[in-house]
């Protein structure tokens, strides 16, 4: 059974910032905004590159390579060239601290 890993703390991630982090081996980015962090798998389903590269946009995470956007919380993709999801990770802040979880 997974647990909560902690990956960072919210002073390392501002309002409207993204950050790769990794757990258990898996490639995740965080995103923060409006003090929600959302945690997303790191890798465009269109072209294998980082998405924590991107930007956040609205409700949705920009990746910089070739303006694929996913849902922040459903990482459903939202504009081509992306067809396919991206995972996304159950994430909560715990005091100060941001934790995801992987699995489960």
């Amino acid at each position: 059974m997974s647990e909560f890993t902690t990956v960072a703390t919210v002073d390392d991630l501002s309002e409207g910032e993204l950050m790769g982090v990794e757990v258990d081996g898996r490639e995740i980015v965080l995103a923060n905004r409006g003090g929600t962090v959302y945690a997303l798998e790191d890798c465009c389903s269109h072209e294998e590159f980082p998405l924590s590269d991107g930007e956040i946009t609205g409700d949705q995470l920009t990746c910089a390579l070739h303006g694929a956007r996913f849902d922040l919380e459903t990482g459903e993709a939202k504009a081509l060239p992306a067809v396919m999801p991206v995972d996304t990770f159950e994430c909560r802040v715990e005091g100060d601290e941001i934790q995801v979880k992987v699995g489960d």
